[in-house]
């Protein structure tokens, strides 16, 4: 008996032993599945400005924080701030997980600044029917480019072609023909930019670029290789946050030429008409967030002259009877300092004919009308207080004489007054309240020769 309890404790252990056995390969195994390898896609879609720029940074920064296998970025940009673009560029080169900027979809183009950008990436690849170049800096005032002179204009193409190649010649590309994208303002389709070795391969969608990345060794900036392994990767799309969306929106030329409006609507309504407080705040926050499109955008002068010009002749208007001609003048202003306040040399875009109209004929009714209504209402008697009983009738109850030592007492709106008047009054008599001096009131009769 006692050689069969142990028999059959030792077989026991011998299943105990499998069982655990298979347990720990079970969870060898799963503990070994590799995770699918993560790439971060940023989005570049129109200028190049802080608000972007601090957009992709950020991304950027989060990316690396993650262990991303990729930082794709797709671009469609026809330019920007040269500021914002070196700003990017520099977290680009100093990112630890590889870079691709990918021009997509069709039709779009990395001009300017995103040739910049583009040149800059461990991997720059184009979509087909997309183009790049056409990056000669443009130096402007009041958001209009000038004419420098020979010394100044060679400084600054000497500048812009040494930054491009103090990166893009250690990515390997064709630095020759590079500069004549800053030189000669030249642009390269797809297969030409791939052809002179400005990017690295032309893929039709994001997903067959990264298939075609998938494996490939490349070369990061400080010289050593990297095998890129994105085997069906784990795409994360990174969306501006609501703050960046918001300020984003401010500094479009429609928004801020709305932005602008409402500022001098409100503030114009609150001086006006003192005590309202809403048009006041409304007034104020927008002016303060135009300020901050102004320190963006290329801001004309001669614009915001025109609008402030405009204001001037709605006021007259309200003043003067000119017909119209004021307000005319004043509408012809506006639509012109509209079209003119925002002007980039980059695009060529500025506030939409279609918006200063629709903001400039409202604007103009609405000041001119308050306006007017200010001035009738100066014109308007007092409807209380002390001063609101001229012009009112009330009924003797004590004489009044000439001398001051012989006022008199009348009864008006229910009330006992000390009055005086030029003539002597008998009691019961109607008068009429001619002026308020402190509480005396100087009356005359209704029935006084050339009394209205």
């Amino acid at each position: 008996m006692r050689r069969a309890r142990c028999v059959a404790a030792l077989g026991c252990l011998i299943l105990l032993a499998a069982g655990l056995g298979r347990t720990a390969r079970a969870a060898a195994q799963t503990t070994t599945l590799p995770a699918p390898p993560l790439v971060v896609e940023l989005r570049i879609d129109g200028e190049i400005e802080p608000v972007m720029a601090e957009y992709i940074d950020g991304g950027i920064d989060q990316a690396n924080g993650e262990g991303a296998a990729l930082i794709l970025i797709m671009i469609d940009t026809p330019g920007g701030l040269d500021t914002a673009m070196r700003d990017i560029i520099r977290h680009i080169l100093d990112s630890r997980a590889p870079v691709a900027v990918y021009v997509s979809p069709a039709g779009s183009r990395a001009a300017s600044a995103g040739f910049f950008i583009l040149l800059s990436a461990d991997v720059a690849a184009m979509a087909p029917g997309t183009h790049t170049g056409a990056a000669s800096p443009l130096l402007s005032i009041g958001g209009y480019p000038i004419t420098a002179d020979a010394t100044l204009e060679s400084k600054i193409l000497n500048d812009a072609t040494a930054y491009l190649r103090s990166y893009a010649g250690r990515r390997g590309r064709g630095i020759a023909v590079a500069e004549t994208a800053v030189t000669d303002a030249k642009a390269f389709t797809e297969h030409e930019a791939l052809d002179d070795k400005l990017i690295d391969l032309v893929a039709p969608s994001r997903d067959a670029l990264l298939a075609t990345l998938d494996g490939r060794t490349i070369t990061r900036f400080d010289g050593h290789a990297s095998t890129l392994v994105l085997s069906h990767p784990n795409v994360v799309t990174i969306e501006m946050s609501s703050r960046q969306r918001l300020l984003d929106r401010i500094i479009q030329p429609d928004v801020f030429f709305v932005l602008l409006i409402v500022a001098a609507l409100g503030l114009y309504a609150e001086f006006t008409h003192p005590g309202l407080f809403a048009p006041g705040v409304i007034g104020g926050l927008a002016l303060v967030l135009a300020l901050f499109g102004l320190q963006v955008l290329p801001i004309n002068l001669t614009g915001l002259l025109l609008i402030a010009v405009a204001l001037s002749l709605f006021v007259l208007e309200g003043n003067y009877p000119s017909h119209g001609i004021l307000g005319l003048g004043g509408v012809v202003a506006m639509l012109l300092g509209a079209v003119m306040l925002v002007r980039s040399p980059l695009t060529g875009g500025g506030v939409s004919l279609a918006l200063a109209i629709g903001t400039t004929l409202p604007f103009a009714l609405i000041v001119v009308v308050l306006m007017r209504v200010v001035l009738r209402s100066r014109t308007l008697a007092p409807q209380t207080g002390v001063e609101a009983l001229a012009r009112e009738v009330g009924d003797v109850t004590e004489p009044i004489g000439v001398a001051a030592s012989t006022s008199g007492t009348v009864l008006v709106r229910g009330e006992l007054w000390r009055a005086m008047s030029t003539r002597t009054i008998a009691k019961g008599t109607r008068v009429r309240v001619v002026r308020v001096d402190g509480l005396t009131l100087y009356v005359e009769p209704l029935d006084a020769p050339g009394h209205p």
